[in-house]
């Protein structure tokens, strides 16, 4: 990617490795991926829903709703205005959604799509013909676990970590040529809040009532044993620095692990385990 060096002093890297835009950087993984972005020697702007100060690590923080053509838009033109370039683009803004996929009226769950794939995709709309007249750039998309198995009782956040795959693969293979390249992160559970991330289902039926509430103690559970925002971090530190990058950086034990049992295992053996580790009867 690029670097170059920046003025004795500075308290960051003594390499300046370029200008990087991160959505949804407001908390958790975002924000934490900002900073070490940050400290890797990138300027680094980061977007939130709603205003917010910069940060006191020298993160630039800009108003930006991914659902929002005209926004997307305003803050790449933003950063382009302020820094000239954008060097890497991670797209991390992402809402979830447990409950049984029929608990989900159509337009939830296109809101649901809207910020997860939609959002990506304006996002990488916009800056893609910058990276074009640049010859370079790098696009890292947040996938997670649950876009390589199945996962009930989050059926429609899968199905959009499903798409963010199938889009971001054949992307790559498009624009490759044009200098820029996409890299998937594949995060397996962190620790970040979960009432913060998570949204019910805006029908409820009650064949799901107990189920769900299982489903949701059992998230609770494992987000609380989850990998360290950080892990994911530095897996996309890893994406973004690569001079040849791979199409996919998994991030923590648990989803390497998932990785290789959904790619070498048979699908009989999966499916049993599956339904084993979600508590549901065989």
């Amino acid at each position: 990617m690029f670097h170059d060096k920046i003025e004795s002093g500075s308290p960051m890297s003594k390499i300046q490795r370029g200008i990087a835009l991160v959505t949804g950087a407001s908390s958790g993984i975002g924000l934490v991926t900002a900073q070490a972005l940050r400290r890797d020697g990138y300027r680094v702007f980061g977007t939130s829903r709603k205003p917010m100060p910069d940060t006191a690590d020298g993160i630039t923080m800009l108003i930006c709703d991914v659902t929002n053509d005209a926004a997307v838009e305003s803050v790449v033109d933003e950063v382009l205005r302020r820094a000239g370039r954008v060097d890497v683009l991670v797209n991390n803004a992402g809402i979830g959604l447990l409950g049984g996929a029929e608990e989900s009226t159509t337009e939830q769950a296109k809101a649901v799509f809207d910020v997860n794939v939609f959002g990506t995709i304006r996002m990488t709309n916009a800056v893609l013909p910058v990276m074009r007249r640049q010859r370079r750039g790098r696009i890292i998309n947040l996938s997670s676990i649950l876009g390589l198995i199945p996962a009930p009782y989050n059926a429609l956040y899968a199905s959009t970590k499903h798409a963010i795959e199938g889009y971001s693969e054949s992307l790559d293979h498009e624009v490759r040529t044009q200098g820029t390249r996409i890299v998937l992160v594949e995060p397996g559970v962190t620790r970040t809040s979960f009432e913060e991330n998570i949204t019910r289902p805006d029908r409820p039926l009650g064949i799901y009532d107990t189920v769900r509430a299982g489903a949701e103690r059992l998230m609770r559970e494992i987000v609380a044993k989850g990998d360290a925002p950080e892990v994911v971090a530095e897996a996309v530190v890893r994406a973004a620095n690569a001079a040849s990058p791979k199409r996919r950086y998994t991030a923590g034990k648990a989803a390497r692990q998932v990785r290789f049992i959904r790619r070498f295992l048979p699908e009989a053996f999966v499916d049993k385990n599956l339904r084993k580790f979600n508590r549901l009867p065989d």
